[in-house]
């Protein structure tokens, strides 16, 4: 009977948690997977360890959601440092088409793609579902101005979109960050340019406003003499599942870039240096 009255409780949350996980993930397949793992946490675990059963729920599957991302994230690392040819997307059936148009619809889906894990939980779980900063920091293992942070940069990109579609291919932006870095490194101004798109857009956070870098510059001419003769102590790294560029000393970061790539450009560029937004980052650094 106990038993019974769980499920009941459970499937009365089934779909939410459904939609949380598909928002995520991306796949039917992976959702299902991470509503199925959330109830078997569930049936293991004290009743009365559990005061608010659909805010408990929410976060377990937006953990387990957070870790199968990330383990894409890894695998895919692992393709980018080696320069192997990514395989291609697993093609959809027709029912999965159906459900991604009905819930979220393709092009939003697409540009969900481009953020990092972080980004996209912050921004599904706080913008979609309105689960508090507070409870999305508690999954991140990040403090709430982070959170609020990570939200902020993610919203930027799904906004700023502009109809151009996101470079999700991370072998792709391993090539366009090995080349920026290369021109940056050189001084090649023009090369710089040409990789930057015309109006791309460079913010900082007060970290690095802190270390002398503007808090933001427009156009690619502007960024472009930024880097120019620079990063010479700066790699490529996979930062919560997307390639960017890193300074790290001993492994760990003490400036990330990250960059937004659309169609072979870069269109924006967020600088962090505040220990807020480093603290908790998915890193791993790639070979040069």
């Amino acid at each position: 009977m106990a038993d019974e009255w769980l499920a009941e409780q459970f499937d009365a949350h089934r779909a939410r948690l459904q939609a949380v996980a598909y928002r995520m993930l991306g796949t039917t397949g992976d959702a299902d997977d991470a509503v199925q793992e959330a109830w078997m946490r569930l049936s293991r675990t004290p009743r009365d360890r559990v005061d608010n059963l659909g805010g408990w729920l929410t976060t377990v599957v937006a953990r387990v959601a957070l870790d199968m991302l990330r383990a894409r994230g890894r695998r895919e690392a692992v393709v980018a440092r080696h320069h192997r040819v990514a395989p291609p997307p697993a093609i959809q059936t027709p029912e999965d088409e159906m459900v991604l148009a009905d819930s979220v619809g393709a092009a939003l889906l697409v540009v969900l793609d481009a953020l990092t894990p972080a980004e996209r939980l912050a921004f599904v779980l706080h913008d979609m579902f309105d689960v508090p900063f507070d409870d999305i920091a508690s999954v991140l293992g990040r403090s709430t101005p982070a959170t609020k942070m990570l939200a902020s940069r993610a919203r930027h990109k799904v906004q700023g979109s502009g109809g151009r579609t996101p470079e999700t291919d991370v072998v792709r932006q391993r090539e366009i960050v090995d080349a920026f870095l290369a021109a940056s490194r050189s001084g090649d101004f023009d090369t710089l340019v040409s990789l930057l798109h015309p109006d791309v857009v460079l913010t900082a956070d007060t970290a690095a406003v802190d270390m002398g870098s503007p808090a933001e510059l427009r156009g690619a001419r502007s960024v472009a003499s930024m880097f120019a003769g620079r990063a010479l102590a700066a790699q490529a790294a996979v930062i919560d599942g997307a390639v960017g560029v890193v300074w790290a000393v001993g492994g760990h970061p003490r400036v990330a870039w990250d960059f937004v790539i659309r169609e072979g450009q870069i269109v924006h560029i967020d600088m962090l240096a505040a220990s807020d937004s480093l603290d908790g980052v998915d890193l791993d650094l790639l070979d040069d």
